[in-house]
């Protein structure tokens, strides 16, 4: 009977596994998770859950029964620490031996973290990547207290709302000219910069951070034009990056993560990748996009073309954040776009991401209905006239039709 191993217990490692059995693979499933509890969804951990209002067991991607319902082995509290593609096993870190026919790699990725020579290994620093961080950094966040947000990206800003909503003084600090500058276009930098502002958050653009103080608790912060601050806690929020390390010891092709092609497997044929983790070619480069839609689709392929079905991913991207009362959705990749149009009706707004007369990527505030037309002509291969997009009157549902 064939064996699938999935490493990696989370929203692509649980994806894959669920779409093996509904699409009819009889064989062997073991989904093998470092962490104590079910495949759970991350999004809401900096946003849901961290103020309260949503309960653990809401985070459970499928109840703990599903697997056991449809003969899945899922082994939590347990990792990978070694792979043998020769001999086609895993040996797992209480020295047993899996044997596959089929490894999947759902690793996901890690947080980038602050090196304990600046004060990154005090206590009351926190990252947010699990259940574990997010439980660990929720009773900072009490009204009165101060923080230090470092990072202006989306992880950033999605922690500072929190915090602001939660009564506590808040400080954001991007070294970069902008906060979203690696994401986002200067007008949705702009936005969200308002945003914060008028809930009281403090962001500090092109300031970074010199050091943290205190003796095991951080007490304080000092920034790289001399500024120091009183902080109670401090959150990091640069960067996530791809958790390779057992691909690598396996001698898996990396590249922008591991590498897979558009069947999504990997330099060996019986070893497959999705998620964070892994990279798929998309206009001629290895792309790898963060994403829980991502996770989705791209451990569905895997898992279709494991039993068979030859079909290749072909990644159509889309993102969100929540902060606040804002929603922002995005649609497609803005990387090389030369050219940005705003459309603004009411209280919503988008901005419209152009590559010469291409439309590429749309950003969504408050503004799900131009979402999703956005994202049905991207993936169409339509793009309308800037003028269009400009013109409040402008049908936009039309512009499918067009």
């Amino acid at each position: 009977m064939s064996h699938v191993v999935v490493i990696g217990a989370g929203q692509a490692g649980s994806s894959c596994v669920a779409k093996l059995r509904t699409d009819g693979f009889d064989g062997e499933i073991t989904l093998v998770g470092g962490e104590p509890v079910p495949p759970y969804q991350r999004p809401p951990l900096s946003k849901a859950y961290l103020l309260g209002e949503m309960a653990e067991e809401r985070l459970y991607l499928r109840p703990a029964s599903f697997y056991a319902d449809n003969d899945i082995t899922l082994r939590l509290s347990t990792r990978a620490t070694a792979i043998d593609p020769s001999a086609k096993t895993v040996t797992l870190e209480n020295t047993e031996v899996l044997s596959y026919d089929h490894l999947v790699l759902t690793t996901g990725a890690r947080p980038r973290t602050l090196p304990s020579a600046i004060g990154g290994d005090l206590n009351n620093v926190f990252s947010v990547r699990d259940l574990a961080d997010a439980d660990a950094m929720a009773p900072a966040f009490a009204s009165g207290k101060k923080a230090l947000i470092i990072g202006g990206g989306y992880i950033g800003l999605e922690a500072a709302a929190v915090a602001a909503k939660r009564g506590v003084d808040v400080t954001l600090v991007e070294m970069s000219e902008r906060i979203l500058q690696r994401v986002a276009a200067p007008q949705t930098s702009d936005y969200f910069r308002a945003l914060h502002t008028a809930h009281g958050v403090k962001v500090l653009e092109g300031i970074g951070l010199d050091r943290l103080v205190g003796n095991d608790t951080v007490t304080g912060a000092v920034l790289n034009d001399g500024t120091e601050i009183p902080v109670d806690f401090a959150v990091v929020g640069v960067g996530i990056t791809p958790a390779t390390i057992l691909a690598e010891a396996a001698g898996l092709t990396i590249n922008n993560g591991i590498a897979t092609n558009a069947m999504g497997q990997t330099s060996n044929p019986a070893i497959w990748a999705a998620g964070d983790c892994a990279s798929a070619p998309l206009n001629g480069q290895q792309v790898r996009i963060e994403s829980v839609g991502n996770a989705i689709d791209h451990a569905e392929i895997v898992a279709k073309n494991i039993i068979g079905a030859a079909t290749p991913y072909v990644p159509t991207p889309w993102f969100w954040s929540d902060q606040y009362d804002c929603k922002l959705q995005i649609a497609g990749l803005n990387a090389g776009y030369d050219a940005v149009y705003a459309r603004v009706t009411g209280d919503a707004r988008s901005h419209w991401y152009y590559k010469g007369n291409q439309l590429i990527a749309v950003d969504a505030m408050n503004d799900a209905r131009n979402y999703m037309i956005g994202k049905r002509l991207i993936e169409a291969g339509k793009s309308p006239a800037p003028n269009q997009i400009t013109d409040p009157d402008t049908d936009m549902k039309a512009l499918l039709k067009a």
